[in-house]
C-alpha cells in the first residue's frame, strides 16, 4: 500500500520524504492556491516534482474534452512521474481515454461510489481517487465506499488503484488500509498524528 501526502507545500513534501514515509504528492487547485508562489502553480507543482523522484499528482484546470486533453499534456510535460487527475464526468471520458493511450497516467477524481469506479476504470483510468471525507460529510460511510469498489474490482478483475483521500485520524487510516486501498492520501498534520500514540508517550515517559 502506498501513501501519498496531501499538500503543496515543499517544507511538508521534504520532511515527509527524508523520513522515508509516503510515495508520492497529491495536489489539489485549492491546496495549490494556498501557497503563495511567485511563478504560479505551474512552476510550484514543476519544483515538488524536484523535490523528490516519486509520482505527483495534480488536477486539469478543465471539464471539457479539448480542453482537458491541453491541459493534462501540458501537465504531463512537467515530470516523467506526473499522474494528472481528471474529473470524471461525461465531457472528459474522451481525453481520458486518449491520454491513457499515449502513456499518461490518469487519475479520476470525483467519484463517489463503484459505479463510477468501474466507469473511470473502463475509460482508461489507472487510478480511482475517492474522497472519503466528502462522502462522510453527506452521511455516508466513507471507508466502506472503498471496501466496496475494492471488492467490485477485484470480483471483476478490473485493472484499476483504489485511491482513498484525506482520512480523518488512525482508525480511519487503518479502516481504509483494511478495505483494500491502494494507495492512501493524508494531510501534513494527520500524516504526524499517525506517528503518535498515548501508550507510547507513556511508554517514553516511564
Amino acid at each position: 500500500m502506498k501513501i501519498f501526502i496531501a499538500t503543496a507545500k515543499l517544507d511538508d513534501i521534504r520532511w515527509a520524504h527524508s523520513h522515508g514515509l509516503v510515495d508520492g504528492v497529491l495536489t489539489t487547485p485549492t491546496l495549490l492556491t494556498a501557497e503563495v508562489h511567485p511563478a504560479g502553480a505551474s512552476d510550484l507543482l514543476g519544483e515538488i516534482c524536484r523535490v523528490a523522484a516519486f509520482p505527483v499528482a495534480a488536477t486539469v484546470g478543465a471539464v471539457n474534452a479539448s480542453d482537458v486533453y491541453r491541459d493534462a499534456r501540458e501537465l504531463a510535460k512537467l515530470s516523467d512521474s506526473m499522474i494528472v487527475q481528471i474529473p470524471f464526468v461525461e465531457d472528459a471520458i474522451e481525453a481520458i481515454r486518449r491520454l491513457s493511450a499515449e502513456g499518461i497516467r490518469v487519475a479520476a477524481t470525483l467519484v463517489f461510489n463503484a459505479a463510477q469506479a468501474v466507469l473511470a476504470a473502463k475509460a482508461g483510468a489507472g487510478t480511482v481517487c475517492v474522497h472519503i471525507d466528502q462522502i462522510d460529510a453527506q452521511g455516508q460511510d466513507g471507508v466502506e465506499m472503498i471496501a466496496g469498489i475494492h471488492r467490485v474490482f477485484q470480483l471483476h478483475g478490473v485493472e484499476c488503484d483504489v485511491l482513498a483521500a484525506m482520512p480523518r485520524n488512525a482508525a480511519q487510516f487503518t479502516g481504509c488500509a483494511l478495505a483494500g486501498a491502494d494507495a492512501i492520501a493524508v494531510s501534513p498534520e494527520t500524516l504526524r498524528a499517525l506517528l503518535l500514540h498515548p501508550l507510547t508517550d507513556r511508554g517514553i515517559d516511564q
